[in-house]
């Protein structure tokens, strides 16, 4: 997901979006274990996604403050 359309989801969405992701990270770490996952790339870019979720919403807390 692009940075652009995060910026524009309210933190509900944002929130709902990180749970997936992190449901998702669990499901590829738990096929990273037995050995049944076929690209382990996929781990690093959905810990990205994670991430660039966690700044926009930490962005969004910081101009909320701001006014």
């Amino acid at each position: 997901m692009k940075i652009d359309k995060m910026r524009n989801m309210s933190q509900a969405e944002l929130a709902n979006e990180e749970s997936k992701l992190r449901k998702e990270l669990f499901n590829l770490r738990f096929q990273h274990v037995t050995g049944q996952l076929d690209n382990p790339l996929k781990m690093k870019e959905v810990k990205r996604e994670i991430a660039r979720i966690k700044t926009v919403m930490r962005e969004n807390e910081l101009k909320a403050a701001r006014e």
